[in-house]
């Protein structure tokens, strides 16, 4: 039986996946923060997980990426111990997991988690300790997953140069690359390209926040002043691409991320939730997707729009039809942009997401 099908629910959630767009700090369960304040004595807006889960949820739909971002306050506030972070992490593992994800690289800021005390080597360890107990639980599970990490500087501060030498430092443990983010308009990534600049030198791979809440000026300095190889959501260079009589034209730096097939980590629901399209149907990824651009489909925050890679990519299936070829697609598609190895890469392709795909139709 073809791929060409649009895919049942069943299917969808069965569907082997792979996220290069995750945030450790946005995907807690809502009870795991609720048990974590309580033992540091961190007050929280909501006293029951139901009505903490939907504090974020509203929070996160507000329309703008600054008060989106202030929701962290409290998922960031309680992953101050090695404790809590390795839970976090082996918790994220067990999730994405048990939603069918084979491949996931999951991000995360040292510098945040800094405020009772822990160094940021002691914290990427944690991390790296909780990635791997929980890809242990869930491969026990029936579930394997291979986890991976990247390091984030914040852009709004001056530590990505210690951020990017930790990146190295932790490659072969487990980190595969560096991310910047937080807040984009006014805080260009030429400003940290000395970090950049190191990287390069040392082979090391990063991908940068860019073209989200802020439009082409991001994406034009990520890619061509500071070498990104990715882009973390990329949605406005649609910015670049215009209609004449219902063909679409780009511009010279949409070709330019087309012809490199620069991937574009796209984040659906968090992006209508940020306000970087107004509807999941006005969303550029089905024109993205039809252009051939290097399309990957995301979470960013799983806990903050309540979504999943399976509801994510359920909503492709009803918005824009979207067949198992097209998942598949996507799915590849990641593979081929993750910062892992390249034998490590093909490995997944080849003995997991493919066959996968085929087993739902055979």
């Amino acid at each position: 039986m073809t791929l060409a099908i649009i895919p049942t629910a069943e299917q969808v959630r069965r569907a082997p996946k792979a996220v290069l767009h995750d945030h450790l700090d946005g995907g807690l369960r809502p009870q795991t923060i609720l048990e974590l304040a309580d033992g540091i004595g961190h007050a929280l807006p909501a006293q029951n997980s139901a009505a903490l889960a939907t504090w974020f949820h509203r929070g996160a739909a507000s329309g703008s990426l600054v008060q989106y971002l202030e929701t962290f306050e409290h998922t960031v506030g309680v992953m101050q111990t090695a404790a809590a972070l390795e839970r976090v992490a082996a918790e994220c593992a067990v999730d994405l997991a048990s939603d069918g994800v084979v491949y996931a690289e999951v991000r995360f800021a040292p510098e945040l988690h800094c405020e009772r005390g822990l160094r940021m080597p002691e914290i990427v360890e944690a991390v790296l300790a909780g990635f791997e107990r929980g890809s242990r639980q869930a491969s026990a599970a029936g579930h394997p997953i291979h986890m991976a990490a990247l390091l984030t500087a914040m852009r709004t501060a001056d530590r990505a140069e210690e951020v990017a030498a930790l990146t190295v430092r932790y490659r072969d443990a487990g980190v595969v690359g560096f991310d910047i983010a937080g807040a984009e308009k006014g805080f260009p990534p030429s400003t940290h390209k000395s970090a950049f600049d190191y990287l390069r030198r040392e082979n090391a791979h990063f991908t940068i926040h860019a073209g989200e809440a802020y439009g082409l000026p991001s994406i034009w300095e990520a890619i061509q002043l500071c070498g990104a190889e990715r882009l973390g959501h990329g949605v406005r260079i649609i910015d670049d691409i215009t209609m004449r009589k219902d063909t679409p034209v780009l511009g010279r730096l949409a070709s330019y991320v087309r012809d490199r097939r620069i991937p574009l980590e796209l984040c659906p629901t968090s992006n209508l939730h940020t306000g970087a399209a107004p509807s999941l149907l006005e969303h550029p990824i089905g024109l993205l997707k039809d252009l051939h651009f290097r399309v990957t489909v995301n979470t960013d925050n799983r806990l903050m729009s309540d979504i999943s890679m399976s509801s994510e990519m359920q909503g492709l299936v009803d918005t824009f039809k979207w067949t198992l070829a097209d998942l598949q697609w996507v799915t590849v598609n990641a593979m081929k942009s993750a910062f892992t190895p390249f034998e490590e890469r093909l490995r997944i392709i080849n003995q997991v997401v493919k066959p996968g795909y085929t087993a739902l139709v055979s």
